[in-house]
């Protein structure tokens, strides 16, 4: 990939955010597997595969006037569930790869478990806390007591907790994020989410799924150069 300097999105995108791209996609030639689900407008989108969120970057970016990442056969990404190329010179949305994700998550520390430091608790991150692991030292244990109310996903609303160094927030828990970097027909995913364990909110984890899996605690953010 090319190491140039990279914008992220401070976020995880929020349902209204996908509501906005998404709407004008469907109008403009572009098809996705799945609507979109989310608790709240303001919390991120979840329920969303790896296809439907690199589609959901293309039309964001040509709602911008930028020029798309993800082609097929030389033609922008709209339809199916296919493996696009990705032009990384673009000025359009995408999303990261392991190294860029995991590379903002430290926001500036080095060597540290979690964006801010080696201990989490729910202070800092919505997850499950559980006795499992050591640095897991928050109390209560469980769900985060805040947003386990009602029906799941437990999701928080998008910018919740504290930012780390590079000003994002949620680089740790409340859903996991697509990135787009592959391991076989895998895509990887990165941050852990609301249900699970502080293990997976480490910022050097990394989990893998189906690019067509969908879950309420998988979300995404975008970055563009």
């Amino acid at each position: 990939m090319n190491e140039a300097a990279f914008y992220m999105d401070a976020t995880e995108v929020t349902k209204a955010k996908w509501d906005e791209a998404h709407s004008w996609a469907v109008a403009n030639g572009y098809s996705f597997s799945n609507a979109g689900s989310g608790k709240a407008s303001n919390h991120p989108v979840h329920t969303v595969n790896w296809y439907d969120c690199v589609k959901w970057c293309n039309a964001r970016s040509e709602m911008e006037g930028r020029t798309p990442c993800y082609t097929v056969g030389g033609n922008t990404y709209k339809t199916g569930d296919s493996s696009p190329d990705c032009d990384f010179d673009a000025n359009g949305y995408r999303l990261p790869t392991i190294v860029e994700w995991e590379y903002a998550a430290r926001g500036g520390l080095q060597s540290k478990r979690f964006p801010w430091g080696d201990t989490i608790t729910h202070s800092e991150a919505n997850y499950y806390s559980s006795t499992s692991y050591s640095y897991d030292v928050s109390s209560p244990r469980g769900y985060h007591p805040s947003y386990d109310e009602g029906t799941t996903p437990y999701t928080s609303p998008a910018g919740s907790f504290s930012s780390n160094g590079y000003g994002l927030y949620d680089m740790s828990g409340n859903v996991w994020e697509w990135c787009n970097t592959p391991s076989g027909s895998d895509r990887d995913v990165r941050g852990g989410g609301w249900s699970g364990y502080a293990f997976y909110a480490r910022c050097g984890h990394e989990g893998w799924r189906s690019p067509d899996s969908e879950y309420y605690s998988l979300g995404f953010r975008a970055v563009r150069r």
